[in-house]
């Protein structure tokens, strides 16, 4: 009985370690050059910004879906995306300029992270066809403690959170 119990034991600890492996497997990205996307992914950058110049890109699993997380620049402009495995665009980040924030969005991150600089701004956007539907600004600050954090700003420039919470 003794043994059975330790067995049992044994074989719940190894199925919580492979369901644990799994889990974090899905959060794991692998980069890619840009020289060697699939047709599909690079069909759908250059279908959308033709002048693209790819920064960087990586390939990761999302509640089970491959996705396709592409940084590039195009005119001057840093964007960056998420494109499904067969070409569907799914978002698109923009660089925005911090005053093209809606009207006290600057206080209210302040009032949520005292003294802290903001570094960059991008407009996300959900994509659906060829319709952009803003959804929130993700910005990157610098704590008054000199650590990086990003934080979500909801469109209307009134809350603040951090990025996963």
């Amino acid at each position: 009985m003794r043994k059975t119990m330790i067995s049992l034991g044994v074989c719940a600890l190894a199925a919580l370690a492979l369901v644990a492996t799994v889990a974090l497997a899905d959060d794991k990205a692998e980069k890619i050059a840009p020289d060697k996307l699939p047709a599909k992914i690079a069909d759908a950058i250059k279908g959308r910004f033709p002048k693209a110049e790819i920064t960087s890109a990586e390939k990761e699993k999302e509640d089970g879906k491959i996705v396709y997380d592409i940084e590039l620049t195009s005119e001057g402009k840093k964007y960056e995306m998420d494109i499904l495995e067969d070409g569907t665009i799914i978002e698109i980040e923009k660089e925005v300029d911090v005053n093209k924030l809606p009207e006290g969005s600057t206080k209210t991150i302040e009032e949520k992270f005292p003294k802290c600089k903001i570094l960059e701004v991008m407009e996300v956007n959900k994509v659906e066809g060829k319709k952009e539907t803003p959804i929130h600004y993700e910005v990157t600050i610098e704590t008054a403690e000199k650590k990086k954090k990003e934080v979500i700003l909801s469109l209307d420039g009134k809350s603040v959170k951090e990025e996963g919470k």
